[in-house]
């Protein structure tokens, strides 16, 4: 079965601990694996930002809410043991526990505003998301974040498209340029791109005299480029005796033309305008940042008892 949303884990979580006793995260972890009958490749599946494992991520945030609730309680660090909070819960909620069932307690109220900025209401429209959607914070940010930068991808496309031709040639050799490729010297990248330049858009100085050349195609076309294109870009190349070749474009390539690239030697490499797109925010042409957020853990060696030194921190992951 799918890995089941952080709420959806949370009566299981209590089921788990249903008997009174003490139990540690990683045996919780893995009562809830063969509950929800999980395979080796669902747990080893990541969160979007990959620094955590998807089901531990969930699990660990049930245990942090319903903690929060007062329908757990920690003995001890990464130890669990249910509260009669809890119990009374688990009776009388015999289908699910949810957030909505846990903002009845003043403690979970307060644990929902104690980390918001002073003149922000008790109910914001972000708990409410929260309480209505299956994902965590962290993959909600996740798809937030994947969801804008494909607006801007988008924009950034149409935007090239509606430029004219050398102003993408440029275009192309700023990415390179921020990418790393390139000389120190103003002349490291050279812009071509006119009648008589044998198919060659621009040309690009790795080393300062000029040893080690990079040879670019830039076309800003609507339809697929196709292998012939591939093909006139390779001639030229060997007539400059080039080892290094880049064809980029607004559009895509058609298979055939990528089979060419990935056949031939000076080998080219092709991007096409979703990957260019992708470049330019990646390295901050022709976009600016407007916000920058950031996501902070516990750092658990600081907090780490002498006796923790050997035993290292524990499997769960640390929550914001």
């Amino acid at each position: 079965m799918a890995i089941p949303d952080f709420q959806t884990i949370m009566r299981p979580l209590l089921v788990a601990l249903e008997d009174g006793q003490e139990r540690t995260s990683t045996e919780i972890r893995a009562a809830l694996a063969s509950e929800f009958s999980l395979t080796e490749e669902e747990l080893a599946e990541m969160i979007p930002s990959g620094r955590a494992k998807t089901f531990a991520n969930r699990v660990a945030w049930a245990m942090t809410h319903t903690y929060q609730g007062g329908l757990l309680e920690r003995p001890r660090r990464s130890v669990y043991r249910i509260t009669p909070r809890g119990t009374e819960v688990l009776a009388a909620q015999p289908d699910r526990v949810d957030l909505k069932i846990l903002a009845q307690f003043p403690e979970y109220q307060e644990f929902r505003t104690k980390g918001a900025p002073s003149n922000t209401p008790t109910t914001t429209g972000s708990d409410l998301a929260l309480i209505s959607s299956e994902q965590t914070p962290e993959e909600q940010i996740g798809a937030a974040y994947r969801s804008i930068r494909s607006a801007l991808v988008a924009d950034l496309l149409e935007r090239v498209a509606d430029k004219p031709p050398r102003f993408f040639e440029r275009l192309v050799l700023d990415v390179l340029r921020a990418m790393g490729y390139g000389g120190v010297g103003e002349d490291s990248t050279s812009h071509l791109g006119q009648s008589g330049d044998e198919g060659v858009d621009g040309v690009i100085r790795e080393d300062e005299l000029g040893l080690d050349l990079i040879y670019v195609q830039a076309k800003r076309w609507a339809n697929p480029v196709g292998r012939p294109e591939i093909q006139k870009f390779f001639g030229a190349l060997h007539g400059k005796r080039a080892s290094k070749g880049v064809f980029i474009t607004t559009s895509s390539f058609s298979s055939e033309a990528r089979a060419y690239a990935d056949g031939v030697t000076p080998r080219i490499i092709l991007v096409d305008g979703h990957q260019l797109a992708r470049l330019m925010v990646d390295y901050g042409v022709g976009v600016s940042t407007v916000e920058t957020y950031e996501l902070k853990r516990v750092n658990l060696d600081y907090f780490a008892d002498e006796d923790d030194a050997t035993t290292g921190p524990p499997e769960q992951p640390t929550l914001p």
